[in-house]
């Protein structure tokens, strides 16, 4: 993971640490030093993909504070004029391009034409959802706030990677005194797979949900990557004004997020995600039986000590969720002609 010295880019990546936070069954902690590579880091988090064709819904996120690296980590390097992203440095890119082409690479394993894939992108700004994948009525992408997102099918990594780099060129971006580039919103994609399903046998221990049609049933898998917009002290960032609001909404959005984690540990009666766009937006993916793997960016700099413990706090409390063995259901079948 990248360094997060004062006015560096977030996908600078020099000399930092991040850890890695899973809350499933059978599943390690680990801790990165500057030194590991990209690929050190996805060959953890490749296992947990195998997860969606096996009928769990998945997150990863990454969460620190601002300019720690979150970006570096989930989509890889950008430079300060194009935040698009590259394909030719392929050891550089980070947990999203990877994540969904191993994805593909595990359906090309399938019988063809048994799966396929929607996304969606976008950004939870000042307690808000807006789509970056809508169009205007001239066909140009921007950024709408809206409660229906839009989804497109893919069919290939570079496919995707087009739809997230339209996504990308519209996030909401403010420099701070601690970052010169500073996200100002949360960044969620989600790739939605759709797959039938041929017996009860193939999802005998599956939590996702079932979709039926007359002949045929289908089962949809939700795998959501975010790239959190990082925890801020007001007093070390200096912000003001409209970058004051937005810190305020960012702040309450990761405190509401992790109320959320610390209700699921505790196994309590009601889970408050309603608290928050961004923890209503992650609820099939953080909640019931889903998977979590939480990336924390920790910074190398003895300023920001408390906000590296705090950063270290959150992963403590994802830690302590534990979902336990999931139950076994009988689930339905196709129906088969007479």
């Amino acid at each position: 993971s990248p360094n997060s010295l004062p006015q560096l880019p977030e996908q600078s990546s020099s000399s930092s640490s991040s850890a890695l936070f899973p809350s499933f069954p059978g599943s390690e902690s680990q801790v990165y030093s500057a030194a590991e590579s990209q690929d050190t880091v996805f060959a953890d988090v490749a296992p947990l993909l195998t997860s969606l064709l096996d009928g769990y819904n998945v997150c990863i996120m990454a969460y620190g504070q601002t300019g720690s690296g979150k970006t570096y980590t989930m989509l890889g390097p950008q430079s300060e004029d194009d935040v698009t992203l590259s394909i030719e440095d392929e050891l550089e890119l980070g947990i999203i391009p990877r994540a969904t082409e191993e994805v593909f690479r595990l359906i090309s394993e399938k019988p063809s034409g048994s799966h396929w894939v929607e996304v969606s992108v976008v950004e939870v700004y000042n307690n808000e959802i807006f789509d970056l994948l809508a169009k205007d009525s001239c066909g140009r992408v921007f950024g709408v706030k809206r409660d229906v997102v839009t989804t497109k099918e893919v069919h290939s990594t570079i496919k995707f990677l087009q739809l997230v780099d339209k996504g990308l060129q519209l996030r909401v971006k403010h420099p701070t005194l601690v970052h010169a580039h500073s996200s100002r919103s949360h960044l969620v994609v989600t790739l939605t797979i759709t797959m039938k399903a041929v017996s009860a046998d193939s999802f005998a221990s599956s939590p996702a949900q079932f979709e039926s049609t007359e002949k045929l049933k289908h089962i949809k898998t939700k795998l959501q990557l975010v790239d959190l917009a990082g925890s801020e002290c007001v007093g070390m960032s200096g912000v003001t004004g409209v970058a004051l609001r937005e810190t305020s909404f960012i702040n309450r959005s990761l405190s509401a997020l992790s109320d959320v984690l610390g209700a699921i540990a505790e196994q309590r009666s009601h889970i408050p995600y309603r608290n928050s766009k961004l923890t209503h937006l992650l609820q099939d993916s953080i909640g019931g039986n889903a998977k979590l793997l939480v990336m924390l960016c920790v910074s190398p700099c003895q300023k920001y000590v408390a906000e590296s413990l705090q950063s270290l706090g959150f992963g403590t409390r994802a830690r302590q969720v534990q979902r336990g063995q999931v139950k076994k259901r009988n689930l339905p079948v196709s129906s088969k002609s007479k």
